[in-house]
């Protein structure tokens, strides 16, 4: 059944939306704790099963600039149900990997098709809401979303004693609950009317157009560059917490799933200042904070100070992130009403690749050393913020047209 106009997203939609979207970070974070395991029972380097991590990122970024596009034409439900199952075929693949080479490669197909949940979820949550409304939803999406690296560390290191496979049978788990969510939850909410008849050269002309608008621009560099700053900070935690503040294993996970559980308690609030403050305004003191705190931080690990004193910090840093996520994207997609899926695809992949890049870069001074994570967070929450002059610049910009 299609839903024609904005009829508001219903509970049980809005929480299987959420968790499409939240499982990338699980895919992405309940498996590091067995990075060790995985190398060694592979007979491979650490850089090897890094790439377990890249690759999948980089088919997250790759395939929702395929499937954002294809749901402007073809609607939400059918790309959403088909990325679904070939993502969790590619989840079992994971678990059954004989050697590093096919890990890698169905980490890629995995990241590919998972991509249809993160970019359809935000496409079916615009189709159904706008404005206020939509900076709520969106906003709900990064705390609920930030569950995942709550409970995914959580289980993963309790799971990594019994072997990295365990760890992706379970996550395979994961994803066919999810399908069955997408399945019987998740309606048709792009009426055929609305949809593009074009085929390449249109969706190449959506796609310029957003790229030249720059409100559009602005609020997802702002939006990317603040995941950035998170990706960073998420690649390099275990080193920075264990190796240069001196904590126990058990006590970084217990450290990492308190900062993600700040993200869930900051998105919730904001998630109710949304219909009194303008998204504008949230995301502007979510880039602040971020920055702000990610100074703090840096100036703290090149004092030396302990755990006592960084670890304050860097939670208020991570848990500035929903205030940024969230308004960012509604004011991006908000002004693409015809091309959202386009709109919300370009955002994904830009965020995913700005993470797949900032992987490797924090581990460029070893892993004795939580400098380089500080100066890439400081450096990407800055430019998020140059980012909105592009905003400022616009005015109030034009929707994007419609690509026929």
């Amino acid at each position: 059944m299609v839903s024609r106009g904005r009829p508001g997203v219903p509970g049980s939609l809005l929480v299987v939306l959420a968790l499409l979207s939240a499982l990338a970070p699980f895919s992405i974070d309940m498996y590091l704790p067995a990075f060790t395991r995985l190398a060694a029972d592979l007979h491979t380097s650490a850089a090897s099963v890094q790439l377990t991590l890249t690759t999948f990122l980089i088919g997250l970024a790759l395939g929702q600039l395929v499937i954002g596009p294809l749901s402007d034409r073809l609607g939400r439900r059918r790309p959403l149900l088909i990325g679904s199952a070939i993502a969790l075929l590619a989840t079992l693949v994971c678990a059954l990997a004989p050697n590093i080479w096919v890990l890698i490669a169905a980490r890629f197909v995995q990241g590919f098709t998972g991509a249809a949940g993160i970019v359809i979820s935000r496409a079916v949550a615009a189709d159904r809401t706008a404005g206020a409304a939509a900076a709520r939803i969106f906003t709900l999406f990064a705390s609920l979303s930030g569950f995942a690296p709550v409970v995914a560390p959580l289980l993963g290191g309790a799971l990594a004693p019994h072997g990295w496979r365990l760890e992706f049978w379970v996550l395979a788990a994961i994803y066919a609950v999810m399908f069955a969510g997408a399945l019987l939850v998740v309606p048709e909410s792009l009426a055929p009317e609305r949809r593009h008849t074009g085929g390449f050269t249109s969706t190449t002309r959506a796609i310029a157009a957003l790229l030249t608008d720059r409100g559009y621009l602005g609020y997802t560099l702002a939006f990317a560059l603040g995941f950035g700053a998170l990706m960073a900070y998420i690649s390099a935690s275990p080193f920075v917490i264990q190796n240069v503040l001196g904590l126990s294993t058990t006590e970084y996970t217990v450290v990492f799933a308190t900062n993600a559980l700040g993200m869930v308690v900051v998105g919730a609030l904001a998630s109710r200042l949304t219909a009194r403050v303008r998204a504008e305004v949230l995301l502007t003191v979510g880039q602040l904070v971020m920055f702000g705190f990610g100074v703090l931080v840096l100036i703290l690990l090149l004092a030396g100070a302990p755990a006592a004193a960084v670890l304050p910090a860097l939670f208020v840093q991570v848990a500035a992130f929903p205030l940024i996520a969230g308004n960012a994207t509604a004011l991006a997609v908000g002004l693409a009403p015809h091309a959202k899926g386009t709109a919300s695809a370009l955002m994904g992949a830009l965020q995913f690749t700005l993470g797949a890049l900032v992987s490797p870069l924090v581990g460029l001074g070893g892993s004795a050393t939580g400098i380089p994570m500080a100066v890439t967070v400081v450096a990407s929450a800055a430019l998020g913020l140059t980012a909105r002059l592009l905003t400022i610049r616009a005015g109030r910009p034009e929707p994007v047209p419609a690509a026929h």
